[in-house]
C-alpha cells in the first residue's frame, strides 16, 4: 500500500492509474477507435475489415486491450474511452479571412464561404460535419466583409469570431497567427471546400495529419508522401498526393505551432507564406504529419466562377 497524505492507493490502484496515463499503441488506437465508431460489439473479422490489420494481428491486438480493461465481449469499455480521450479533436479552426479573387464577381459582395451552392452556404457543410464528429468548439478566422459572418450565428450559436486585420496584406499565414494558441487537439480548414463526405471528419487521431487524394498527375498543390509521413510539399507532380485544405494538429504539434507561426512571419519574406508551409516547409524538422487519404467525390474546392458554374446551374445565366 502507498500513502500520500489524504490519499490511499494499494498496488493495483497504482497499477490502474498507470494504465490510464498508458499510451497506446498504433494497433491499438485503431481497434479501439473502430469500436468506438460502430457503438457495438465487433467480431475479430469486422475488426480486420475495419483496419486492414492481419487476423493475427487483431487477435494480439485485442488480448491486449482486454488485459488493460479496454475492450470487453467485443466491445470498447468506459476506461477505453477514457484511453482515446488525448487522441480526440476538440476543436476546429477555420481560416475565412481572404478576398476569393478567382471567384469574382460572386465575391464582391459575398466572402467565398458564405457563398451557396445548391442553397447551402460553403462553410455550412464543414460545420455541420464537425459536430456530427463532435467537435463543438468552433472558430473563425475572419477580415473581408467580416461583418456577413454574423448570419452564421442564428445556425450556429457556438461560433466564436477571431478578427484577422492584416488579412488585406498578407497571406492567410496571417490568419493562423491570429488562431496559434488554438492549434493543438485541433482541426484548420480553409473554409471555402464544398464537402460531400462529412465522414471525412473524424472524432479521433492518432497523430497529426492532412487530407490528401491519391493523384497519379496533378498541377495542383500536392504532397510527396514517404512511409505515410509528408516529406515534401510543391506545386504539381506525379505519383503524388493532391492536397486537401483540412489538417489535424494533435496536442503536441499545436504547441510546436504557436511558436513557430510567429517566428516563420516574421522572418523575411514571412508575410507571402502559406500558414501550412510552416510545418511543412520552413519548420518541418519539427514535424511528422501524417497524409490521411479521401477521394475526388468526398470534396471539391471551387477555385473559379466558371467551376461554380458548372455545379450550380443557378448562376449561370
Amino acid at each position: 500500500m502507498f500513502l500520500n497524505k489524504n490519499i490511499c492507493y494499494t498496488s493495483e490502484g497504482i497499477k490502474g492509474v498507470l494504465k490510464l496515463k498508458q499510451e497506446l499503441t498504433r494497433k491499438q488506437f485503431d481497434l479501439l477507435e473502430a469500436f468506438a465508431k460502430k457503438g457495438k460489439s465487433l467480431t475479430q473479422r469486422e475488426l480486420m475489415a475495419c483496419t486492414g490489420y492481419s487476423l493475427g494481428s487483431v487477435n494480439r491486438t485485442v488480448k491486449e486491450l482486454v488485459s488493460l480493461g479496454y475492450a470487453a465481449n467485443g466491445m470498447i469499455t468506459a476506461l477505453g474511452l477514457e484511453a482515446l480521450e488525448p487522441y480526440r479533436a476538440k476543436r476546429a479552426v477555420f481560416i475565412a479571412a481572404g478576398f476569393g479573387s478567382r471567384l469574382v464577381p460572386i465575391t464582391f459582395n459575398t466572402p467565398k464561404p458564405l457563398v451557396r451552392v445548391h442553397g447551402k452556404r460553403i462553410i455550412d457543410g464543414l460545420i455541420d460535419a464537425c459536430l456530427k464528429a463532435g467537435i463543438n468548439e468552433i472558430y473563425i478566422v475572419r477580415g473581408y466583409l467580416s461583418e456577413q459572418f454574423d448570419q452564421l450565428l442564428y445556425k450556429y450559436p457556438m461560433i466564436r469570431f477571431l478578427e484577422n486585420p492584416l488579412y488585406n496584406e498578407a497571406n492567410n499565414i496571417s490568419s493562423s497567427l491570429v488562431a496559434r494558441y488554438l492549434l493543438s487537439n485541433a482541426y484548420v480548414f480553409e473554409a471555402d471546400l464544398l464537402i460531400k463526405n462529412p465522414d471525412i471528419i473524424t472524432k479521433y487521431h492518432y497523430t497529426s495529419d492532412f487530407l490528401a487524394i491519391k493523384k497519379d498527375r496533378t498541377d495542383d498543390w500536392c504532397f510527396t508522401v514517404k512511409d505515410g509521413i509528408i516529406v515534401e510539399e510543391k506545386v504539381g507532380g506525379l505519383d503524388c498526393w493532391q492536397m486537401v485544405g483540412i489538417s489535424y494538429w494533435n496536442e503536441a504539434d499545436g504547441h510546436k505551432l504557436s511558436q513557430d507561426i510567429p517566428d516563420v512571419y516574421s522572418s523575411p519574406g514571412g508575410k507571402e507564406r502559406y500558414w501550412e508551409q510552416v510545418p511543412l516547409v520552413f519548420r518541418k524538422q519539427n514535424y511528422a504529419v501524417e497524409v490521411r487519404e479521401c477521394f475526388d467525390e468526398d470534396i471539391v474546392e471551387i477555385d473559379t466562377f466558371r467551376e461554380l458554374k458548372a455545379i450550380d446551374k443557378t448562376y449561370d445565366v
